[in-house]
């Protein structure tokens, strides 16, 4: 067992930092760009327009670049974290919702549904005395109980703050603004949530033990 495991994480240390970037932001960027030049792909393929607006172009590329990212991430390490996974299949199931009905709200709904699914996993498992974040986010970093108490608190609030956003962002603005601001506003956003957390995080990291 501690063999299996101890192979697993030689595997994850084995892959590129850029290369797990790149699998994790490539399909949102496949989704940007092909909402933008959507007129243009449906010239240059003729078979795309008849999926429809660019934003049903941009949800099916989205969709096969999802299903790559997987794919190749499991290809790569035997082992699909919780959050992309999960995030992945509600992307497939609403964006086949999505083009199936012509409806561009069930896309739009995705970030709203992921992120308050994880809001809640998160503060209902403390709720029952269970921190989930490091299962969440298939932590590598080690925290003392009080330290992913807090970091749990954090997260599953800001999961939740993310979710009203993406609410107000769709139904007060343009679909082009929503892909945009989903690209260029929930990833900074994010990304700044998560460096104001290091200071919590050195505050109450455990030492990994050395492996036999």
């Amino acid at each position: 067992m501690n063999s299996e495991r101890s192979t697993q994480t030689t595997e994850r240390q084995d892959v590129s930092p850029l290369l797990k970037l790149a699998l994790e932001l490539g399909p949102l960027g496949v989704f940007f760009v092909a909402n933008s030049r959507g007129a243009q792909l449906a010239e240059l393929f003729p078979a795309l327009g008849a999926l429809g607006q660019p934003i049903f172009i941009a949800t099916a590329a989205f969709m096969v670049a999802i299903a790559i990212s997987l794919s190749v991430s499991y290809a790569l390490t035997r082992h699909l974290p919780v959050m992309p996974l999960v995030s992945g299949v509600v992307v497939l199931v609403f964006g086949a919702l999505t083009l199936y009905l012509q409806d561009e709200l069930f896309i739009k709904l995705k970030p709203t549904i992921v992120n308050t699914l994880f809001g809640t996993i998160l503060l209902g498992g403390l709720f029952f005395g269970k921190s989930l974040l490091g299962y969440v986010f298939d932590s590598a970093f080690k925290l003392d109980a009080e330290g992913w108490r807090k970091l749990t608190i954090r997260w599953g609030v800001f999961f939740f703050v993310l979710a009203v956003i993406n609410e107000v962002v769709w139904r007060n603005f343009s679909t082009d603004f929503w892909v945009d601001f989903k690209v260029f506003g929930f990833m900074p956003i994010t990304m700044v949530f998560t460096m104001f957390q290091l200071p919590l995080i050195q505050k109450h990291s455990i030492e990994s033990e050395e492996k036999s």
